[in-house]
């Protein structure tokens, strides 16, 4: 089982950049996959860009290709999400957790990003 805590969220201006972290605790940390997830008012949640393990592995969705980076670093037990350009419709709250989720994915607090046009 992985715990995690989100951070790093905050009002920015359109075409500012933000850094979230999210802190991992547990044993299965750095054998899992880690995903950043986003969920707007009156939306879905979803996956915003994920990376395996070793980090060799990443995705992205298509709307923050080229804007967000994800990246991890085993050693702290942390996953970060770093997003430059942010747009109005970036504005969500942001969520890591093990990917992929299943049905009994326990969700955090997340971190709210709110991008001022």
């Amino acid at each position: 089982q992985v715990q995690l805590v989100e951070s790093g969220g905050g009002l920015v201006q359109a075409g500012g950049s933000l850094r979230l972290s999210c802190a991992a605790s547990g044993r299965t940390f750095r054998r899992s996959a880690m995903g950043w997830f986003r969920q707007a008012p009156g939306k879905e949640r979803e996956l915003v860009a994920s990376i395996s393990w070793s980090s060799g592995i990443t995705y992205y969705l298509d709307s923050v290709k080229g804007r967000f980076t994800i990246s991890r670093d085993n050693a702290a037990n942390t996953v970060y999400l770093q997003m430059n350009s942010l747009k109005p419709e970036d504005t969500a709250v942001y969520y890591c957790n093990v990917y992929p989720v299943t049905v009994t994915t326990i969700w955090g607090q997340g971190t709210q990003v709110t991008v001022s046009s």
